[in-house]
Formats: structure tokens, sequence, C-alpha cells
């Protein structure tokens, strides 16, 4: 898609608009930074679950067969794996 000069200017204002909004409300952390630490709680919730409940079961549950040729998307699992290597977590944390 093109822009305009008036969409570019639009879309110019409406960055600045939430820099500043996230400024004078003394955000500190973005979107993003909530949503890893949201997973990461979650994987730690269901981990200290007893056994047999069903959303650990279907945490550890892989579905049998082998992936489809080409890069393949990253699963929940390996990217909280990714994400507690990168905060520097282990397992028994």
């Amino acid at each position: 898609m093109i822009f305009g000069d008036a969409q570019l200017e639009f879309l110019g204002r409406t960055k600045l608009g939430i820099l500043l909004l996230n400024k004078k409300m003394s955000v500190v952390r973005s979107l993003l930074e909530d949503i890893k630490t949201k997973q990461l709680q979650w994987y730690g919730h269901v981990q200290r679950m007893e056994e047999g409940r069903l959303p650990k079961e279907v945490m550890k549950w892989s579905p049998p067969g082998r992936r489809k040729r080409g890069r393949h998307k990253l699963a929940w699992a390996e990217g909280i794996r990714w994400l507690m290597g990168e905060k520097g977590l282990l397992e028994e944390d």
C-alpha cells in the first residue's frame, strides 16, 4: 500500500500522540512485555498443577506424526522455552 502525504502525517501524529500519552500516563512497559510476562505466569501456574489436570495434560501433549516441510511455526512450548532462556529462568524456578 502506498501512503499519501496526509496519511503519513496522520501516522506520524498518531505515533507521537501515543508516545506522549504513554509518557503522561507513566507507562514503562510495552504491551509485548506484558504478554510475555503473562505467558510465563500461565506456564508456571500450569506446571504447579496436580498431575492429571486437563490443562497440564494438554500442555504435555504433542501431536503424532511429522510436521510439514519448510520453516516451522514456533510451537507455544518452544516459545516459552526460548522466553525462559532469554530471561535466564530454569524449569525449576
